[in-house]
C-alpha cells in the first residue's frame, strides 16, 4: 500500500460509516475541536450521504472503464463528517470504488488528524475537502487527484469568494447544495468517466 498512508489512522469506507453514524448518534463530530454548529452539519450530512447511496446509479461508462482496469489502485479521500460537499461526493466515489475491489482499495483519512498530508493536496492554498488521491501501485505513483468538488460547484464557491460581502454563507450553502439536489450526481460522474479512461 502507497507510503502516503504510513503511520496514520485510516478507515475503510464501511469503518468510516460505521464511525459517522456513532459520531451522530452521540451528537459528535469527527474534528476533536468541535462545534454545535459543526454537530448539525454533520448529522445534515448523514442525512445526504444515505440518501446518495440508496438512489445514485453509476454510468455505464464508468462501470465499462473500471472493467477494463489493469493496474491496481489506492484511493484515499481526505474529509471530514462536517463537510457538505463530502456528504454530496463521497457517496458517489464510493459507489464508483466497490465496482471493482480486486482492483480499487478505497480508504479515508480525517483533515484535521492529518494536517502533512493534507497541506500536500491544498486547492489554491487551501486545504478544501474532500480530496481524492489516487495511487497507481502497480507503478508506484500519483495516477490523478480529484476534488474538492465539481467544477460548477468550484464555481459557485468562487463567486461567492469574489462577493462574499453581498451574499450571506447560508444563500451560498443553499445554492450549493440547490446546485447538487439538481445535477443528480451527473457532473461528478462525467469528470470521473474521464479520469478513469486515462487508467491502464
Amino acid at each position: 500500500m502507497t507510503s502516503l498512508l504510513n503511520n496514520i489512522d485510516i478507515y475503510t469506507f464501511e469503518k468510516y460509516m460505521e464511525k459517522f453514524k456513532d459520531w451522530v448518534l452521540h451528537r459528535q463530530t469527527s474534528s476533536k475541536v468541535s462545534s454545535p454548529l459543526l454537530v448539525e452539519f454533520t448529522k445534515l450530512n448523514w442525512t445526504r450521504a444515505q440518501r446518495l447511496h440508496k438512489t445514485v446509479l453509476i454510468k455505464p461508462e464508468i462501470i465499462k472503464a473500471l472493467e477494463i482496469i489493469e493496474h491496481s489502485y489506492t484511493w484515499i479521500v481526505i474529509t471530514e463528517a462536517w463537510c457538505g460537499d463530502s456528504a454530496q461526493n463521497l457517496p458517489v466515489i464510493a459507489e464508483i470504488a466497490k465496482l471493482n475491489p480486486g482492483k480499487i482499495g478505497l480508504f479515508i483519512v480525517l483533515r484535521d488528524d492529518n494536517p502533512e498530508l493534507m497541506n500536500k493536496y491544498l486547492t489554491n492554498g487551501a486545504q478544501a475537502i474532500p480530496k481524492l488521491i489516487v495511487i497507481d501501485e502497480t507503478l508506484g505513483k500519483e495516477a490523478f487527484t480529484w476534488g474538492p468538488r465539481p467544477e460548477p460547484a468550484q464555481e459557485i464557491l468562487k463567486k461567492w469568494k469574489q462577493n462574499s460581502a453581498g451574499i450571506t454563507w447560508e444563500d451560498f450553502e443553499k445554492e450549493l447544495h440547490g446546485w447538487y439536489a439538481k445535477d443528480k450526481t451527473h457532473t461528478i460522474q462525467s469528470e470521473f468517466s474521464r479520469l478513469l479512461q486515462r487508467l491502464t
